[in-house]
């Protein structure tokens, strides 16, 4: 009983400190977030006219206010459009922000028309289809090409059909590509360039498909072990190709625009990411160097040398954002060429 006694003396003693515990201050209410309102006003690029003026627009994204035009004319359609804050300054991005913009709460900005668009999408088919289709033509040697009578005649070297096999390959390959492994980030492009770039490879597979398929054509100098080193570069390169469109896929979520950097997967034709920066374009290359060895022809070694010298651009200009965009980006990745390009 003494126990209990002295454990209930103890009890009392603590109470008071108990009910003298501070109590939790309530939180302060959240202050509204404070609307920042502009004024718009969209001039011409060219004649300096104004064209819209719009009073206490909240919006905040470029993309909405591209929109705003279009209640003037419908054929102002957001891809068609180019925003400036300056004539001579880059074109903003649809992503851009008013507020973090050097604007006040008035914004001027200068129109010009890009002219009508096309989905990059449709520009890649385009460009795609027509060399394969353009090439079968030569293959099956259809009327008007060859000598008459040559007409639908199938040649006798069987390096003219495996050079067919793999340039279909290689153009099924890419159209599948565009459909279900690439998301392409840029929406749109002037449908002036569709004519340009599909001008130029249209008429290159006419060209050296006019020299593979033609009766008088020869084989490699030497012979089936040319042929064979050549297939195996361009089968090599095109599983390599493929390899890394698929892991550029998987940076990329749906909708998003967040870049990141390309690191090797366990795909051992990844593993190339450790000393180049542009994979793809080193592989398409390697494609059509091996093409060119298998067919020994001067029109696919010319369309090769100049698609080097294209893709090599792309690929420094890529290499540059990745160095612009990320501090800790590898230092050891060249461009297009490990250690040299």
């Amino acid at each position: 009983m003494d126990v209990l006694a002295l454990e209930a003396k103890k009890a009392d003693a603590l109470e008071p400190e108990k009910k003298a515990a501070p109590r939790p201050k309530p939180k302060a209410p959240k202050k509204a977030k404070r609307i920042v309102y502009f004024e718009v006003e969209i001039v011409d690029l060219k004649t300096k006219e104004k064209l819209l003026l719009l009073d206490k627009v909240s919006e905040r994204i470029i993309l909405i206010v591209k929109f705003l035009p279009i209640l003037t004319d419908p054929k102002w359609y957001p891809a068609r459009q180019s925003l400036r804050l300056d004539p001579k300054a880059k074109c903003l991005r649809d992503e851009d922000i008013l507020q973090t913009l050097p604007v006040g709460t008035t914004a001027s900005f200068y129109f010009s028309d890009l002219g009508p668009q096309l989905t990059w999408g449709t520009v890649f088919l385009a460009e795609c289809a027509g060399p394969l289709i353009i090439y079968l033509m030569f293959y099956f040697r259809l009327p008007f090409i060859y000598s008459p009578k040559y007409d639908f005649t199938s040649s006798k070297h069987w390096i003219v059909h495996l050079a067919c096999i793999c340039h279909s390959f290689h153009y099924i390959k890419r159209i599948l590509e565009t459909l279900f492994v690439h998301r392409i980030s840029h929406g749109t492009m002037p449908l002036r360039n569709i004519f340009k770039n599909c001008g130029y490879y249209w008429s290159t597979a006419a060209w050296m498909a006019y020299y593979i398929n033609h009766p008088l054509y020869t084989t490699p100098y030497y012979g089936q072990q040319q042929v064979n080193a050549g297939l195996y570069i361009f089968l090599f390169c095109q599983i390599g190709n493929f390899s890394i469109h698929v892991a550029l896929r998987n940076l990329k979520t749906p909708g998003s625009k967040t870049k990141k950097i390309p690191y090797p997967t366990k795909n051992p034709f990844t593993w190339i990411f450790w000393l180049v920066s542009c994979p793809n374009y080193t592989y398409e290359v390697g494609s059509w160097i091996g093409f060119t060895v298998m067919t020994q022809c001067v029109p696919v070694a010319f369309f090769t040398l100049v698609a080097f010298i294209q893709m090599t651009v792309w690929a420094k200009g890529k290499h540059r954002s990745y160095l612009k965009e990320f501090r800790d980006y590898p230092t050891l990745r060249s461009s297009i060429l490990p250690f040299i390009l």
